[in-house]
């Protein structure tokens, strides 16, 4: 699948967004190794801490299917400019998908792909966790 088809689908995600409080609706896609798309939007919870983000429904309906191994995570809001997950997205991605492309796309049609580390450059991970007992999944 090409990336600006994953977008296209992060597009649509969008118009599902529950977000009454901010206005500000976000649609993700996420692509399985597989070619499988999981697709998500933001929904907000009037105690803000309680919302979730596009690319973590996204994320986390994959891995509730089964899915481990991905290649890609497209994002897309109302904004001109491209937005970029935040911060607890970001150590999301990087601990159920790795190192992946991330697509940043902007209202007139331009996407930016990026490499996860470029946006979270020192992640804190399982590594950190030495002694701690770990089950496999």
């Amino acid at each position: 699948m090409n990336y600006r088809t994953l977008v296209s689908r992060a597009r649509a995600a969008k118009r599902h967004s529950h977000s009454p409080y901010s206005r500000f609706r976000v649609g993700a896609a996420v692509l399985t190794s597989s070619g499988k798309v999981y697709t998500g939007c933001n929904i907000e919870n009037s105690s803000y801490g309680l919302t979730v983000c596009a690319e973590r429904t996204a994320l986390f309906k994959a891995v509730s299917e089964g899915e481990t191994s991905f290649v890609a995570v497209a994002i897309a809001s109302d904004e001109k400019d491209a937005t970029p997950p935040c911060g607890a997205c970001r150590q999301v991605i990087m601990d159920l998908a790795g190192d992946v492309d991330v697509i940043l796309s902007t209202g007139n049609g331009a996407l930016n792909v990026l490499k996860l580390a470029d946006l979270l450059p020192l992640p804190f991970g399982g590594k950190n966790l030495k002694n701690v007992r770990r089950t496999k999944r």
